[in-house]
């Protein structure tokens, strides 16, 4: 006789990898509960809607407009054609690793949390908690460039049109500020649409690709040589060989190509599944426009010194230039970089949401000062409201230095690299570690219900197995290194302050900082990821 109908359904229920009789919302609990952490953030993202805001975060084909020079200076054309290639293809294994990190331990902590359950226990506490630290301060970078980039870009957009403007520095920092309210403003007051948004916004990214590309390309009179393009490499900076430079240029794709992340994890509906698969699809897909809009960009680009001398190159955005003598049109280069700067302000709002949850998740692992405070979420929004206005403000604050000197704030937002790879390579190598140790990972169907407990190392629906998993992930983690390496390479051989990469000081500052902290304060409060529930 067949069991009762209820019965069969709870021990289905509390069987691991026995998910199918489970609604969507049911399997979203349990796989938290799994990590021990109570559900307080809505789901409100589906695939597509965070596969926008993935998109919105990467930005990579405008962002490869944005900074394409700095690998024509180390490397040439011909470099940075490669030096990309070569940065696309170690971000499909960087976030095919990543991936399966997320479909283990689907939580807004990421990089932090996973290292806590990869380390050794003798340091798993003190690695957790740099971790942490290293990554709230590379978001904290990204969010304030990203503004600091938006409202410069709009003042460039003016002098190009107006050019007997001269701005000053004291207008960047008041157009930042303007930027990161509109991220305060979507990311509280208009945080139940967020989703709806970050849709239409994967739309704009993907059409405003061909609004750009279609007419730089069809209005340019001159193009260069598919020789000079594919052949010429430059060694700019002075290095003792040409493959050292390119490797310094490398930076500029790889800023085009990072910072998909697990922040938004407790948001999103059947998280373990979505969010690897739309890492891997962001990064396809941005990385095909980016290396789409890079070819057009480079072709038309006939004379760089002139676009570099111009008043939009004086102030860091010779694309700008570019588009008007390509497009001759000062109307039609306008709404080409108009698109550009408000997809730049959409990926500040993403930047902030993402921000706001890491710190969100390190105040309810008790890692910050006021934590109870940063661990707060509202009840009619569901959103952490003070993580979100802490970010915003201290990014308000990192602004005010533009104004003495933009060499000391370029410094500041230089970090962003350097301390999220930091983090990408070491969660990297500890899981290569255990994935080369027999049975240390464990599948789903081999654990049951006694045997479980929270952040137990087993592999998510997201996996991939045997030697090919391996090699990927070995892949990733020697590509990360050597980003992270060049990551403290300044731009020319000797450098003056003006030219220094100080984020070597930075990155070192805040490890320095954190180890302080940690045992000076921390480390009575700090144990790890709490585990707030049992997983079952």
């Amino acid at each position: 006789m067949e069991p009762p109908a209820n019965s069969n359904h709870d021990e289905k229920r509390t069987q691991v990898g026995e998910t199918e009789v489970l609604s969507m919302e049911e399997r979203d609990v349990l796989a938290l509960a799994r990590l021990g952490k109570k559900p307080v953030l809505k789901r409100r993202f589906s695939f597509f809607s965070i596969l926008g805001f993935t998109c919105t975060i990467l930005i990579t084909w405008e962002a490869e407009l944005i900074v394409f020079t700095f690998g024509l200076t180390n490397g040439g054309s011909a470099g940075l054609i490669y030096s990309y290639l070569f940065s696309f293809l170690g971000s499909i294994a960087v976030f095919t690793t990543m991936g399966e990190l997320a479909s283990m331990a689907p939580t807004s902590g990421g990089q932090y949390h996973w290292a806590a359950m990869l380390a050794p226990p003798f340091c798993r506490k003190i690695v957790s908690y740099i971790m942490g630290w290293l990554v709230i301060c590379g978001w904290q970078a990204i969010l304030a460039g990203s503004a600091y980039l938006g409202g410069n870009m709009i003042i460039a957009l003016a002098q190009l049109n107006h050019p007997s403007y001269t701005p000053e520095l004291w207008q960047g920092t008041l157009v930042f500020w303007c930027v990161m309210a509109v991220a305060i403003l979507v990311n509280t007051y208009a945080s139940k649409v967020l989703p709806k948004l970050e849709s239409f916004i994967l739309v704009l990214h993907i059409a405003g690709f061909f609004a750009i590309m279609i007419p730089l390309v069809s209005s340019s009179k001159d193009k260069v040589s598919s020789k000079d393009v594919f052949t010429v490499f430059e060694n700019g900076g002075g290095w003792p060989t040409t493959t050292v430079s390119v490797f310094v240029g490398l930076l500029g794709s790889v800023f085009a190509t990072y910072g998909t992340d697990c922040a938004m994890a407790e948001e999103i509906h059947s998280a373990n599944i979505v969010i690897p698969w739309c890492m891997l699809t962001t990064t396809l897909l941005n990385g095909v426009l980016g290396f789409a809009m890079l070819l057009a960009i480079l072709f038309v680009t006939t004379d760089i010194s002139s676009a570099l001398a111009s008043p939009t190159g004086t102030l860091g955005f010779p694309f700008m230039q570019i588009f008007y003598t390509a497009t001759d049109t000062l109307p039609g280069a306008s709404a080409m970089i108009s698109i550009v700067i408000i997809m730049d302000i959409c990926a500040a709002i993403a930047f902030l949401a993402t921000s706001s949850r890491i710190v969100f998740a390190f105040g309810r692992d008790k890692g910050l000062p006021f934590w109870r405070t940063m661990a707060t979420v509202q009840d009619d929004s569901a959103i952490p409201l003070y993580a979100i206005m802490v970010m915003a403000l201290v990014s308000c604050v990192v602004g005010l230095i533009n104004i003495g000197s933009a060499i000391a704030f370029n410094a500041i937002i230089s970090v962003g690299v350097s301390s999220l790879y930091a983090s990408y390579v070491l969660t990297e190598a500890l899981l290569l570690w255990h994935r080369c140790t027999p049975g240390s990972i464990q599948h789903a169907r081999n654990i049951n219900k006694e045997s479980w407990h929270a952040n137990e190392l087993v592999w998510g629906p997201f996996h991939v197995p045997g030697v090919g998993g391996i090699l990927l992930n070995a892949f990733a983690v020697g590509y990360g290194t050597i980003v992270f390496a060049f990551s403290f390479f300044p731009t020319a051989v000797r450098p003056d302050a003006a030219h220094m990469n100080w984020s070597c000081l930075i990155s070192g500052t805040i490890m320095v900082g954190a180890v302080v902290y940690y045992y000076a304060v921390a480390r009575k409060v700090y144990q790890g990821p709490v585990v707030e529930i049992s997983p079952y």
